[in-house]
């Protein structure tokens, strides 16, 4: 059963991008040398090169060192992770494709062609645009805010769930934080053989904590006059035994 959306406004795909990798904690490296996978050891430049801190065991710093011209080509995996458990944790994949170059202490890498996928497809990125971009403001704050209302208001939750259509919460077993940026909040939506996806606009973007206290109040107030729906009245009385 497909769900119904209201149009909300939306980070840019380069902002997008930019976001998965401030947050992205591995990164998975395809080149001559081989496949590897790191943790922990990414940063990103103002201007969206990302520059890999590698052990000095790393295959892929030897096969820089060693590279003809010193700039071997390279594909560059990130995963966006929900930080919240829900079914199909992986929100998003960010490839990257380009050339090493040695720095000191680092390898820098300069995309050429750039990939976000999503639950909405494939797209590729400009690199123009990339390059401009910046992370969304709540990005890196995004765990700890998702954790901390799943975990310690799921009350807040459920009543947040007023102001989703009735049709999309047609045999919901289950319902979760799934995203916040400085536009929306997204519910996931999780029934017994599907899930579905809910941005709940705030009236006006929010560009740091403060206004985005702000804004889940007013979407609270919002929901305050609804009324619990039936499938998750059902689960709680359900839970309850």
């Amino acid at each position: 059963m497909g769900d119904r959306h209201t149009w909300t406004a939306v980070p840019a795909t380069a902002q997008r991008a930019r976001s998965v990798l401030a947050t992205a904690w591995s990164c998975a490296v395809t080149a001559e040398g081989g496949r590897e996978e790191f943790i922990g050891v990414h940063t990103v430049a103002e201007d969206g090169r990302v520059l890999l801190h590698l052990p000095d065991d790393s295959m892929l710093t030897a096969a820089a060192i060693c590279a003809p011209r010193g700039e071997p080509s390279a594909v560059l995996e990130f995963a966006d992770v929900a930080p919240v458990p829900v079914r199909n944790r992986i929100r998003a994949r960010l490839w990257m494709a380009g050339w090493f170059k040695p720095e000191e202490g680092h390898l820098a890498f300069s995309p050429t062609r750039i990939v976000l996928r999503d639950g909405g497809g494939a797209v590729v990125v400009d690199r123009e645009e990339y390059a401009r971009a910046e992370p969304d403001p709540l990005a890196t704050a995004e765990a700890r805010l998702l954790t901390h209302l799943a975990d310690a208001h799921p009350d807040a939750v459920e009543r947040l769930t007023r102001l989703v259509e009735p049709d999309n919460l047609h045999g919901a077993v289950r319902v979760q934080p799934l995203a916040v940026d400085r536009h929306a909040l997204t519910l996931r939506i999780e029934r017994s053989r599907d899930h579905g996806d809910v941005r709940l606009p705030f009236h006006r973007p929010a560009d740091d904590l403060g206004q985005l206290t702000e804004r889940m109040h007013i979407l609270l107030a919002q929901a305050g006059a609804g009324t619990c729906p039936r499938a998750l009245q059902r689960q709680r009385t359900d839970g309850d035994g």
